[in-house]
């Protein structure tokens, strides 16, 4: 059995709380938030507390909290030698307090506190100093249902940069859409199985090979049209960037 103790209570916090609950091999001994408002509802089910002087021995700490607070949150546990790991994806492992056994464990998604969650569709990237320290976080990853992968942190920033792309910025495009077709009183939901259907097709072909459109067609008609038809300035800026860069994948145009 493998003892953890949550520091955080946002996103990734919660549902790998509500993950590791449902194991038979993994017990959060304790949660612990600045604020307790947020985990007072679950003050039944786990032990939950405020004061990081009175965090409970277990064999992993998990601080599942804002970038910038990881290196200063880590110095504040009072323990030393213990394996203390954060779930950020840019942050580097050695920002964590040299006192710990040091380690990463960032699940590769994207996390909504109120949706459901399959962690056999979480893919966890797990980064050590210790070596030793690895086989536990497998372990914790396995006993989640994720698939897990051993990297090194120059990878886990590209893949994290990568994903801010696929996910963070793909969804704000989702966001230009809905605007667009809200202003002209068109449905967004008739283009819900468009992006369910590109995001299937790149399981199977690469990114590339998928690309459709007018700007690889170099379409320049139905380009000038798309352009005249867009009413703000923001949403032309970025039809033209865009445009430009498939253009210059495709050979259409030098950038």
């Amino acid at each position: 059995m493998i003892s953890v103790v949550i520091l955080g209570a946002g996103n990734v916090a919660t549902h790998f709380y509500k993950g590791f609950s449902k194991t038979e091999n993994v017990s959060v001994k304790q949660w612990y938030n600045r604020s307790l408002d947020t985990l007072n509802q679950y003050k039944n089910s786990v032990d939950i507390t405020d004061n990081i002087n009175n965090l409970k021995d277990a064999d992993v700490y998990i601080l599942a909290v804002s970038d910038d607070v990881i290196g200063t949150l880590s110095e504040k546990i009072p323990f030393e030698n213990k394996l203390v790991v954060h779930t950020s994806g840019s942050v580097s492992v050695y920002d964590l307090d040299k006192k710990h056994k040091r380690g990463v464990l960032y699940p590769l998604q994207t996390f909504s506190k109120h949706a459901e969650m399959d962690f056999a569709n979480v893919p966890i990237c797990i980064e050590t100093v210790d070596k030793k320290s690895y086989p536990i976080l497998k372990e914790l990853a396995v006993n989640l249902g994720s698939p897990t992968k051993k990297i090194n942190s120059e990878q886990r920033r590209v893949l994290h940069l990568a994903a801010v792309f696929v996910n963070n910025f793909t969804n704000q495009l989702y966001r230009i859409g809905h605007e667009i077709t809200e202003s002209k009183g068109a449905e967004f939901d008739l283009l819900k199985p468009l992006i369910l259907e590109t995001a299937k097709k790149v399981q199977g072909m690469s990114p590339y090979m998928a690309q459709t459109g007018p700007a690889k067609r170099n379409d320049k008609k139905t380009i000038k049209a798309h352009l005249k038809l867009l009413e703000n300035k923001h949403h032309k800026d970025i039809y033209n960037l865009l445009t430009t860069s498939i253009q210059h994948t495709h050979g259409r145009k030098k950038l």
